[in-house]
């Protein structure tokens, strides 16, 4: 039997999943690293960090299934998007890599937009606006900041690929990470010639792309030799996270959505022709299938609100010795009632992504009173967090995207009152799957294309994929819910200004 790794590359960590050729999971490995926030709201890591995770964690999985080099046929690789990787002519990284959620870059967008002649011509060439989050300001960015980096800059590469190069020495990446660079022709699934002209970027410092099953390489000798692998081992393209995670649920026709409770959140849905929204709100990226597309919407502080409040404001109870305080504050939210007593939570402790695109939006509690206890605080993250998904459904059903079915995935996923609260919020019954590693599982199953033992990324998805738990929406909590939501539409309209203020103060000396 042949054998197929996925190896997801993501901001707290790296994954590697072992599957089958019948898509059953064998083995499985994770392995963590710092992110540096050198500034408030500027976030980087080290590429070096990636390298040493990705060999350690792929190591423990082949240690763990005892497999012969031989038997691990294709690797596929997913990983965080937009994050930037400078290197220099000796393939020496330059610099840090500036990563998704660093918002440094706000006159770098303004920069791209006049360059291309403004918003609307911008969207037409690559089917977005310019966002902080993105690759292409990132590198404007080191030109206007950095400029002997800049000089000395030779490659650029998405985080994902930059292992890929370690890998196999090859410089690639797909269409679906490549996507969300602001640098390619979303329509035509190729590098915008127009868009790097006007702003002014050598297109030799671009790698390859590719669609997402393709063969990029094979190991290197040397690396597989260290790894336990066989250097006829080949690698796929993969796909950015955000497009895998959707292959590993089944997001491979129109008519299911999928939302993602990850540090991020996202809701993810196919598309067969290149649709964009034309103010700009979603993302319109290739997919990881072939000759396909989606549309998203992000929310840049999901789990990671979560997280976030147990770490850093339930500092205590994050302390104690065998307590999970995740599970603490599922329990003491569950007793709230929906809507928290009317104590609401704006998701933006990085700014935000959809539908806003605000650099300057920032994460605060509203409606505190003294009644209001942890518990309250704990729901209504999670309410929150899900009131700002919702607004990305609301512009995908605004856009006349079918959606028949909304499968839930993340480890956000695992909470049962969080899975209900989406329910109730989105007004929609929300599904589960039987695969659960998300990212690394679809690139798995991209692997497995690749190298043959499926057709098609839709035969591969069907034949591995299925829906095994249901659950349907609350009509009370609904009510709740539907009252509360134009409320907090209203409050970072009520709040814009403002936020532009704090920001200011925040960036005094």
């Amino acid at each position: 039997m042949a054998y197929y790794l996925g190896i997801d590359i993501g901001t707290s960590g790296t994954k590697s999943l072992l599957i089958d050729e019948s898509g059953a999971a064998i083995a499985e490995a994770t392995a963590t690293y710092p992110l540096a926030t050198p500034k408030p709201l500027w976030t980087e890591q080290d590429p070096e960090d990636w390298w040493l995770a990705t060999k350690s964690t792929i190591k423990a999985v082949m240690k763990k299934s005892k497999l012969k080099p031989s038997e691990v046929r294709a690797i596929g690789l997913s990983g965080q998007m937009h994050g930037s990787v400078f290197l220099n002519a000796k393939g020496k990284v330059i610099r840090p890599a500036l990563l998704w959620n660093d918002q440094r870059t706000s006159s770098e967008c303004d920069e791209i937009t006049k360059r291309a002649g403004g918003r609307e011509a911008l969207i037409r060439m690559v089917a977005n606006p310019a966002l902080t989050g993105f690759t292409a300001p990132k590198l404007l960015w080191l030109r206007n900041n950095e400029p002997k980096n800049y000089e000395a800059l030779k490659v650029l590469l998405l985080p994902k690929d930059d292992v890929r190069r370690r890998l196999t020495g090859e410089l690639a990446t797909d269409v679906s990470d490549a996507s969300g660079m602001l640098l390619l022709d979303v329509c035509r699934r190729r590098w915008s010639t127009e868009l790097l002209a006007k702003l002014q970027i050598d297109p030799s410092i671009l790698a390859r792309v590719y669609e997402s099953e393709e063969v990029t390489g094979h190991l290197r000798p040397e690396v597989a030799k260290e790894l336990g692998l066989s250097p006829e081992c080949k690698v796929v393209a993969g796909a950015g996270d955000c497009a895998a995670g959707a292959v590993g649920n089944g997001i491979v026709k129109q008519g299911i959505l999928t939302a993602s409770l990850g540090t991020s959140g996202v809701v993810f849905c196919h598309s067969d022709t290149p649709q964009y929204d034309a103010a700009g709100r979603l993302h319109t990226f290739c997919h990881a299938v072939h000759g396909k597309w989606h549309m998203m919407g992000v929310t840049l502080s999901a789990a990671g609100s979560l997280q976030w409040f147990a770490t850093q404001v339930c500092i205590e109870l994050a302390k104690k010795k065998g307590i999970d305080p995740y599970a603490v504050l599922n329990q003491e939210a569950s007793a709230i009632p929906p809507g928290s007593e009317g104590l609401f939570y704006l998701p933006y402790l990085a700014g935000e992504r959809t539908p806003h695109a605000d650099p300057n939006a920032r994460g605060c509690f509203i409606g505190l009173t003294n009644k209001h206890g942890r518990g309250h605080m704990a729901r209504a993250v999670l309410e929150g967090v899900a009131y700002s998904l919702r607004e990305s459904l609301a512009i995908i059903g605004e856009l006349g995207v079918p959606v028949k079915e909304i499968r839930l995935s993340g480890g956000g996923a695992k909470s049962t009152l969080w899975k209900q609260i989406l329910a109730d919020v989105f007004s929609k019954s929300v599904c589960t799957i039987n695969a659960e590693q998300g990212p690394a599982y679809g690139v798995a199953l991209l692997a497995a294309v690749g190298d043959g033992a499926y057709k098609s990324i839709e035969e591969a998805c069907k034949a591995t994929i299925s829906v095994v738990d249901k659950l349907a929406p609350s009509k009370g909590s609904q009510k709740a819910y539907n009252r509360a939501f134009p409320v907090y539409q209203q409050l970072y309209r009520s709040l814009k200004d403002r936020f532009v203020d704090i920001s200011e103060i925040m960036q005094m000396p």
